[in-house]
């Protein structure tokens, strides 16, 4: 079977920087076997299956290792193949997912994507936390996904060199490292997710769910421009609206062809 297959570059404007996704159109969904053997050979943090259905989309995701309920860096992609090179003109989409509908409408520059919020609660820093970081957290939050944990400023986010092995140990299955914002940003962040098969996610779209409502509750603000200060980096606009989460961004292509599986 010979399938189309799109690498691009997530939240960002230019090549080479912000989260690389492949998205491959299929005409129905393969074993899960297939699937992951796929995303592993893609050797990217996420490869997005898309399959048109009926007008409508369905939209899974999976990383090197493991299908993961949300990704927004993929879904993003997924939305620019959709708009641009499937449907040319179109404005809007929507993806039926394992988190429900996800919407996503085309802006000027860029795409916004209308998802779930993660809230989080405050806990105790858990055992081995702080050493697997290599840094002390001021404040540790946790949902059933990830553990936030809150640094002293920007400078300590974006030079943190933490040991993979050890977050993989933890209980959570990422770590979110954020501070107060530096330059144009009201906060920055980075993302570790080795037991998932993703030492540090250039950009991610899910963690933002779960750091735009942090930080709502910390300034009492709704709206943020962050950044994600990994060795690509990238921007991602975030809303709080109606108790979910809008991420806006851009995205750039790289690469188009075919896949024979």
């Amino acid at each position: 079977m010979r399938v189309p297959i799109f690498q691009i570059d997530a939240f960002t404007d230019r090549l080479f920087a912000g989260n690389p996704a492949a998205v491959m159109v299929l005409p129905s969904y393969l074993d899960d076997a297939v699937l992951q053997a796929i995303a592993a050979e893609n050797n990217l943090a996420e490869t997005a299956f898309l399959v048109p259905q009926s007008g409508q989309y369905h939209l899974r995701w999976f990383t090197p290792a493991v299908e993961v309920p949300l990704c927004g860096h993929a879904t993003l992609a997924s939305a620019a193949v959709v708009m641009e090179r499937l449907e040319p003109g179109r404005n809007s989409v929507v993806f039926n997912t394992a988190s429900g509908p996800l919407a996503i409408h085309r802006k000027q520059n860029g795409y916004v994507m209308d998802f779930p919020s993660r809230p989080s609660e405050k806990t105790s820093t858990p055992s081995g936390l702080a050493e697997a970081l290599g840094a002390v957290p001021i404040e540790v939050f946790s949902s059933p996904f990830n553990y936030l944990v809150l640094l002293e400023d920007a400078r300590s986010v974006r030079t943190l060199a933490p040991d993979f092995r050890a977050i993989a140990d933890l209980d959570r299955p990422g770590v979110i490292v954020t501070a107060a914002g530096d330059e144009r940003y009201d906060f920055v962040s980075r993302y570790f997710a080795p037991a998932k098969g993703v030492p540090e996610d250039p950009v991610t779209g899910a963690a933002h769910c779960m750091l735009a409502p942090y930080w709502a509750a910390k300034t009492g603000k709704s709206a943020f421009r962050a950044y994600q200060a990994s060795r690509r980096g990238g921007e991602v606009v975030c809303l709080i609206s109606g108790g979910r989460v809008e991420l806006e961004g851009s995205c750039v292509f790289y690469l188009e062809g075919h896949a024979e599986i």
